[in-house]
């Protein structure tokens, strides 16, 4: 359905009246070359206010990026997976504070047996890496999963659990998988197709089917040549965040090396997530695919008190903890920035995607983003393919400030 006025040139969709900065904002990084192609998605106190995009979904085979164009969104999935668990906690299949053991014996192995399911979602379980090497091939078929699984259970922690905070960034999604999975006896994805996703509306896959592979971007990863030469750059001068994460990466035996190196990628690096095997698997930590108003209505129920339309979702109850920073590092010990998590979801920093601290969501590697404001009654899902290499894209922090410019939710 069309809003009152036309995307600014060169996007495409609508805007409600009162939100011409954002959409503005949007367009403006299209007409400067920041994004090869893209979709932004608001919605506002349960209506769709916000609905634009623009560019190339295929930059060469010249594409246009249409309003269902998906592509896959990283971490932002790490949000998704944090819904169905905030769900589930709801219907009283677990206690946030139970042992993950009561529910999943083997997680017991090395030192495992007293880390609470809050602990090991909020990223301070000291599971921040596996030291046995496995590979992205090994997560892509069921069999050679098993043994993914069996090293997760194997592994110890780096730190004392509870003790200290460091970014989950592929462990999260490989234990958070097979926890669901022993509390539910079904998958991550089918249980939120199901209970969210499709009677919701919203246009998001955790394993995507081949029936939606036309609509799916291409990922444009930051090339070879840009990459080293940041990485130069960072090691001589550099001491910002993004400079603190290169520099910890490439150092052996760092917090952020175990954390990002591990499944292996190969070859094909970052790409490697445009591949239908990759795909098609539940990834729990990067793997889904969405369109950005399908990641707007996915947090609709969480903007609301747990209630969209005349559905409820979950309880308030169930939402209410969330709100607060259960877990906060004024340095985390991968991101090397402030940073926390409340039961799987993200909390930033108030200057970056909300000023309320309240909100929460989570982002994606190179830009992509689920955000949810529920003392503004917002939902925000930007997806885009032009991949970013900074920890928290630019253009999403410019495009959450606009936002708070807006009249129907500016700042007082």
């Amino acid at each position: 359905m069309a809003l009152a006025n036309e995307a600014p040139f060169p996007s495409r969709g609508s805007y409600a009246d009162g939100f011409a900065p954002l959409a503005e904002t949007f367009a403006r990084h299209l007409r400067e070359g920041r994004e090869v192609g893209a979709g932004l998605s608001v919605h506002h106190r349960g209506r769709l206010v916000v609905d634009v995009w623009g560019g190339f979904a295929d930059r060469d085979a010249r594409a246009p990026w249409q309003r269902d164009t998906r592509i896959v969104v990283f971490s932002v999935t790490k949000g998704l997976a944090a819904m169905a668990f905030a769900m589930l906690a709801d219907r009283g299949a677990f206690d946030w504070d139970e042992a993950v053991a009561t529910y999943w014996p083997e997680f017991a192995q090395g030192g495992k047996g007293r880390i609470s399911v809050r602990t090991l979602l909020g990223h301070r379980a000291g599971l921040v890496g596996l030291r046995e090497r496995v590979a992205m091939a090994e997560c892509l078929e069921d069999e050679s999963y098993a043994r993914v699984v069996g090293v997760a259970e194997r592994q110890e922690p780096f730190w004392e659990p509870g003790q200290a905070q460091g970014y989950h960034a592929v462990t999260f999604g490989i234990y958070a998988g097979e926890l669901f999975r022993r509390l539910t006896g079904e998958s991550l994805g089918v249980f939120l197709e199901r209970e969210l996703f499709g009677p919701i509306g919203a246009d998001v896959s955790l394993g995507t089917p081949a029936s939606l592979d036309a609509r799916v971007a291409v990922l444009y990863p930051p090339s070879p040549l840009a990459r080293v030469a940041k990485m130069v750059a960072s090691a001589v001068i550099g001491e910002n965040t993004e400079d603190r994460v290169l520099r910890a990466t490439v150092a052996r035996d760092s917090m952020a090396r175990q954390a990002f190196l591990n499944p292996s990628l190969g070859r094909g690096g970052i790409g490697t997530y445009n591949s239908l095997p990759v795909r098609r698997r539940e990834l729990a930590w990067g793997s889904a695919t969405a369109s950005a108003h399908g990641i707007s209505r996915a947090y609709l129920p969480f903007a609301g008190a747990g209630l969209h339309g005349e559905r409820r979702y979950l309880s308030a109850g169930a939402i209410e903890p969330i709100l607060a920073r259960q877990s906060w590092s004024e340095s985390d010990l991968v991101l090397c920035k402030p940073v926390g998590w409340s039961q799987g979801f993200l909390k930033e920093e108030t200057t970056l995607f909300s000023p309320h601290a309240e909100s929460f969501g989570h982002a994606g590697i190179g830009g992509s983003l689920g955000w949810c404001d529920p003392v503004a009654e917002t939902t925000f899902g930007y997806v885009m393919n032009r991949l970013d290499w900074r920890v928290r894209s630019p253009r999403a922090v410019a495009l959450c400030q606009a936002l708070y410019t807006c009249e129907p939710v500016r700042l007082r």
